[in-house]
């Protein structure tokens, strides 16, 4: 039976769909067999992050409706052995499926593949029913902002309220010089406001742009970065593996800061 994990943010725009979808390969990178769903009736994208969408051909919908069988709708990435993708209907709402077929589809997957990730859509609807009604486990992707946090805070409160199992946080998009000059939320204060156990932190960088405009999740870049590092620390730390954090502030660790932390602990 398979880990069947949500990946959701309450809040849209926090980059949830790219942590899916190299969070998914890392995973699948790791030789487990993974099916990412996406529960983004009408806004699908998350076959462009994997460049898979030339292969779309059946959907979700199509599955449940019995145009094609399960395993028709089911993309397999050529490039990275054990990940597949069951599309979303691009041309349907939210409201085209109900909690209890996801939970259908689900139940039929869970024998072929060792994790299931569902991709859930921005906000508290309809779609986020369908998102988290045969998950369990919660992965909670945010960026450090303000209204960002806020909305993550309220998804944790539901997700709580549906005794979700496991709640986890990805904090995205850290921008760590920021941080330093007070001018981000750090971590600690993310987690201070959520009380939510921390299990990633992804540093902001233009290749996680240039890779998702190009369907090439960052992971499978022969060329390292530290966003790539993270996702694959992630998905380590998911299976299981014990994996030290990166300490993306020791690069804006310099004369200055030292100095600017000095007198800022001298005024306390």
């Amino acid at each position: 039976m398979s880990r069947v994990i949500v990946i959701t943010s309450g809040k849209g725009g926090v980059g949830k769909t790219t942590i899916t979808a190299n969070l998914g390969t890392a995973v699948a990178q790791l030789g487990k067999k993974v099916c990412l769903i996406d529960a983004d009736f009408g806004l699908r994208n998350l076959d462009l992050l994997l460049g898979l969408e030339q292969r779309v051909v059946y959907t979700i919908i199509d599955a449940l409706s019995g145009e094609c069988t399960l395993e028709k709708a089911i993309v397999k990435d050529k490039r990275t052995p054990g990940l597949n993708l069951l599309p979303a209907a691009q041309n349907r709402t939210k409201d085209a499926i109900t909690p209890d077929q996801m939970k259908e589809v689900i139940e039929q997957l869970s024998p072929s593949f060792d994790y299931i990730f569902v991709d859930c859509p921005a906000g508290i609807e309809m779609g986020f029913r369908n998102a988290i009604a045969a998950a369990q486990e919660a992965l909670i992707v945010t960026t450090p902002e303000v209204a960002a946090v806020r909305d993550a805070d309220r998804v944790v409160g539901l997700l709580e309220s549906e005794n979700m199992k496991s709640i986890r946080l990805i904090v995205n998009r850290l921008r760590p010089e920021m941080v330093q000059m007070d001018e981000m939320l750090s971590v600690e204060d993310i987690l201070d406001l959520l009380v939510v156990p921390l299990i990633g932190i992804v540093p902001d960088d233009k290749r996680i742009i240039t890779s998702a405009n190009r369907g090439e999740p960052l992971v499978i870049s022969e060329q390292e970065s530290l966003p790539a590092i993270a996702i694959t620390n992630i998905a380590r730390r998911l299976d299981g593996i014990n994996v030290p954090y990166l300490d993306l502030m020791a690069t804006q660790d310099t004369l200055f800061t030292r100095i600017r932390r000095f007198f800022s602990f001298s005024k306390k």
